[in-house]
């Protein structure tokens, strides 16, 4: 399967939304094909290099499709849209196209049984209300439910604000209570840091 892709300092899940502000033409042109055939693109996080102008030179070989639900051009001029997250993949190889423009062969990734949430997920359903209660969460209008273990997962990595490798490896974990054990792993590695 080829896919488009956006690369941005940023890790995006399935389930989650992500507002972006497009202005090189080659992001337009993109989102102008991905509107008209229906079509999604794909979302990988930059490693080495910047957001604008060149190819990156590193980007994560996990990534998460985004499928654009809103948009519209903003004050400043610029389109601004809304996606929200759909399969995670792998890329199998990428070109720059003369655009400049990322285009990569992918593996969609096996979508998970969603697991029915447990006990042991009392505090981190707790503390995904009260991030839905932070204002610029709510903005994003994600409806903050976790359905269960996935979704939970998915919401709390997203939001949380961990390191984008930290990020990128969470998405990478296919087991919603290995992905959940992370997250509480590195919360307690965040709380450490701030009583040390």
């Amino acid at each position: 399967m080829s896919l488009p892709l956006f690369a941005l300092n940023a890790v995006l899940f399935p389930g989650c939304v992500l507002d972006l502000q497009i202005f090189e033409a080659r992001y337009l042109d993109m989102i102008g094909r991905c509107m008209k055939q229906g079509q999604g693109f794909g979302v990988v996080c930059i490693t080495e290099g910047g957001e604008t102008g060149d190819v990156p030179e590193g980007f994560s070989q996990i990534g998460c499709e985004a499928r654009v639900t809103d948009f519209q051009q903003q004050d400043n001029g610029l389109l601004g849209i809304r996606v929200v997250g759909g399969r995670r993949f792998r890329v199998i190889s990428a070109d720059a196209q003369r655009d400049n423009l990322l285009v990569a062969e992918v593996q969609w990734l096996e979508l998970p049984q969603e697991q029915p949430l447990q006990e042991e997920d009392d505090d981190l359903v707790a503390l995904l209300a009260a991030l839905a209660e932070h204002p610029m969460v709510a903005a994003l209008n994600m409806g903050l439910e976790a359905g269960g273990q996935h979704s939970l997962a998915n919401q709390l990595a997203y939001l949380l604000p961990f390191a984008e490798e930290d990020k990128i490896e969470l998405l990478e974990i296919d087991d919603a209570e290995e992905r959940l054990d992370a997250i509480q792993n590195l919360l307690d590695e965040m709380q450490g840091d701030r009583q040390a």
